[in-house]
């Protein structure tokens, strides 16, 4: 993708372009330094993903009003002769949170994660639309097409008839599920910490509308790093009053997208492949294969007990 930066307007202005290698999209990312020293995020995609990035864009604009750390909105359109779309954003300054939590002490990776909790808790005060079909019939379908293309794929991982039980026993719990934006990718890996010790949320590029509590499905990859992160992150968001509901969907969350994951893997390769099987045994053995709904890395009150 050959970029005519020129078309973007104050792109003059720029004195710095780099290209960021991070993500699984296929936009294009570029971090971009100004004359007067302004750092911003440049996000370029195809043309056929115009209305796609205006919804982001549209809703990054409703974000930017909660007091949470984010890429701002800045700038929005078409450029390289109307053949690709651009996003710009303020850049967040720090470190990626995944490298930066096993250098943490234990209560700092807790207090960190409970943060995040409540920005998640923020971020889903944002309703969704009206007319959107039930949460029910949205993800029943989305669990029998994770099932179906699971099944169906050449590769298995033992236990996951285990999961696939699970989640039969526990479909009732979708019913009359709220609705509310959700950030699609929400996870250590998509977090910034700033030099100050503060939590950064980016790629909002898979920005959505569903049950909020769909949120914790990847939070696997926060408990992969430090189960004091991903217990906070869970405290965090519900003050330290976390529902028994919760639990048990959260586990059919995490387990319907393990089963996904396989299916997703298989194009990239033996060694994302191997990521996922790992990740799934990971899950089999939390949830003593999911002969409980409560994760064994799971730490509740941890700040209480150690103040």
């Amino acid at each position: 993708m050959n970029i005519a930066f020129s078309e973007i307007p104050n792109s003059c202005s720029w004195n710095k372009i780099e290209l960021v290698n991070k993500g699984w999209s296929n936009d294009k990312k570029y971090y971009i330094e100004t004359q007067n020293g302004t750092r911003l995020l440049l996000r370029v995609s195809d043309i056929t993903q115009y209305e796609r990035r205006k919804k982001e864009y549209d809703i990054m604009n409703q974000l930017d009003e909660l007091d949470i750390l984010i890429s701002r909105p800045i700038d929005f359109g078409t450029c390289n002769k109307d053949q690709d779309v651009y996003t710009l954003l303020t850049w967040i300054n720090g470190k990626d949170a995944e490298t930066v939590l096993p250098s943490l002490t234990d209560m700092e990776k807790y207090n960190l994660g409970f943060e995040t909790g409540k920005i998640l808790r923020k971020i889903h005060q944002i309703p969704a639309p009206e007319g959107q079909l039930s949460w029910s019939e949205r993800f029943n379908k989305k669990i029998d097409r994770n099932i179906r293309n699971y099944e169906s794929c050449e590769i298995k991982f033992q236990g996951s008839d285990n999961i696939i039980k699970y989640i039969n026993q526990n479909r009732y719990l979708l019913e009359e599920r709220k609705q509310s934006l959700q950030h699609g990718d929400y996870h250590v890996g998509n977090m910034i910490v700033t030099e100050h010790s503060k939590i950064g949320i980016i790629d909002f590029n898979r920005v959505d509308f569903g049950d909020p509590w769909e949120e914790f499905n990847r939070i696997t990859w926060c408990a992969d790093i430090s189960n004091l992160f991903a217990s906070g992150r869970i405290n965090g968001y519900f003050d330290n009053d976390v529902p028994d509901t919760f639990f048990r969907l959260m586990a059919l969350y995490i387990g319907s997208n393990q089963l996904s994951s396989i299916p997703w893997a298989i194009p990239f390769g033996q060694t994302e492949i191997n990521v996922m099987i790992n990740q799934a045994q990971n899950v089999l053995k939390w949830y003593d294969n999911f002969q409980t709904y409560i994760p064994k890395w799971y730490v509740k009150n941890y700040a209480k007990n150690h103040s």
